[in-house]
């Protein structure tokens, strides 16, 4: 790609509008809710600005920290989660023939073309204590049952007498089954992009070698492919962190995370201050994430170069 240097005029001309627009629609409220932060609320409505540090002072109150803690142990456990499901899937679709690949992956990226509202929402059929997830699962209970019945074992029963609907909303485990849903697809892509490039010689050549399948996957495979299963960890784990919507209908008001209480602070809180000081907080958390994985790949590439 030719330098900006050799035509300066054509770079600001595609330079500038895009400038002004990120200025403009993200800098500038980015700077406003930066000056809130050190302020102090007067009243319903206005905010006087006194530079004070109060509102960071009051990220350390135990409550936040434990409400971050359960945010970053959510988002990393349902990262997890996402990482092993998305492995193979990613494989399936990298070694599958070229006239599938386009139709696997548009089932990955299938869910986009739907609201996440309507998504969530779709959730909350499927995991009530009426929904549809709680129905197979009497369905099971009652197989399980009938099969005790038939070998002669009807006085044991696999849940008791009485099936119980296990409870999803309101719980972690419900809020941990939207954030895997929805923000699945974003680890399947990057994994696959980085099994797509890789060189499949290396793989032949382990297992002439004689090592295991087992061996060759953990050493070669998983290596080669470290590059798109750490953008994949990142591009989840930062949105599950500042996730609002999955924690406000799944949790039910019992598994808050620290994007519903910012949420609160301006809205029914009415302090807009300390709101903007928990929002900050999350954006300083996004930049070190991101800046810790800029400075992996980077070394991962001198690696490379220095190999090769």
């Amino acid at each position: 790609m030719e330098s900006y240097r050799r035509n300066f005029r054509a770079f600001l001309a595609f330079f500038t509008p895009s400038f002004a627009w990120l200025g403009l629609f993200f800098f500038v409220p980015l700077g406003i809710i930066w000056l809130y932060s050190f302020g102090e609320t007067e009243g319903l409505t206005k905010i006087r600005l006194t530079w004070t540090l109060e509102n960071y002072k009051r990220l350390l109150e135990p409550e936040i920290i434990s409400l971050f803690w359960r945010s970053v142990w959510l988002s990393v456990i349902s990262t997890a989660i996402c990482i092993v499901i998305s492995y193979p899937i990613a494989m399936v679709i990298a070694t599958a023939k070229a006239k599938w690949k386009p139709w696997l992956l548009l089932v990955i990226i299938l869910p986009f073309w739907t609201n996440l509202l309507i998504r969530t929402y779709a959730l909350l059929n499927i995991l009530g204590t009426r929904g549809r997830l709680n129905d197979l699962l009497h369905w099971l209970w009652s197989a399980g049952d009938r099969a005790l019945s038939m070998i002669g074992l009807g006085d044991y029963h696999l849940l008791g007498e009485r099936f119980v609907p296990v409870k999803f909303l309101g719980e972690p485990a419900g809020v941990m089954i939207g954030l895997v849903y929805v923000y699945l697809p974003f680890a399947v892509l990057p994994i696959y992009a980085s099994l797509e490039r890789l060189d499949r010689s290396y793989l032949e050549a382990s297992l002439d070698l004689g090592a295991s399948q087992w061996r060759t996957f953990r050493q070669i495979l998983l290596p080669l492919s470290s590059g798109g299963i750490n953008t994949a960890m990142v591009i989840t784990f930062i949105p599950m962190l500042g996730s609002f919507l999955i924690p406000d209908l799944l949790g039910r008001g019992q598994v808050d995370m620290i994007a519903n209480v910012i949420e609160r602070q301006f809205k029914s809180g009415n302090d807009w201050p300390f709101g903007s000081a928990l929002s900050l907080f999350l954006l300083y958390i996004t930049f070190i994430l991101l800046a810790l994985q800029s400075f992996h790949a980077m070394r991962q590439r001198k690696r490379e170069e220095a190999r090769g």
